[in-house]
C-alpha cells in the first residue's frame, strides 16, 4: 500500500469508528423516549453477552482431566466469590484472570 492508500485507510476507519460512536445518540435523542424493543435489548443484551463470553472462554478446558481443569475451576470459584462479595465486575475479572494464569504457570 501507498502512503496515500494508509492515509485514507486510516481515515476511513476512524470516520467509521466514531460513526457508530456517535449514532446511537443522533438516533436516540433525549427529547424523545427510547422504544420499548431497546429498552428490551438493553437489559437482555448484556448478560447473554456475558454468558457467551464464558463459553468462549471456557471451550477449551478439557473437562474430564481434573489436573487439566483444576485452574479453571479455581478461578471460576474465584470469580464468583470476588463477585458476590465485592459486586464489581472488573475486580471480580481480575481476580480470576491473575487467578488462572498464577495457577497454569504452577
Amino acid at each position: 500500500m501507498t502512503l496515500t492508500q494508509q492515509l485514507m485507510l486510516i481515515a476511513l476507519i476512524t470516520c467509521t469508528t466514531l460513526l457508530t460512536r456517535f449514532l446511537p445518540f443522533i438516533i436516540f435523542r433525549s427529547d424523545r423516549p427510547i422504544p420499548p424493543m431497546i429498552q428490551y435489548f438493553g437489559s437482555i443484551l448484556p448478560p447473554a453477552l456475558f454468558g457467551l463470553l464464558v463459553i468462549y472462554a471456557l471451550r477449551d478446558i478439557k473437562w474430564s482431566s481434573f489436573a487439566n481443569s483444576l485452574p479453571a475451576i479455581a478461578a471460576i470459584i474465584a470469580i464468583v466469590l470476588i463477585h458476590l462479595w465485592k459486586r464489581n465486575m472488573l475486580v471480580s475479572i481480575a481476580v480470576g484472570t491473575l487467578t488462572y494464569m498464577i495457577l497454569i504457570r504452577i
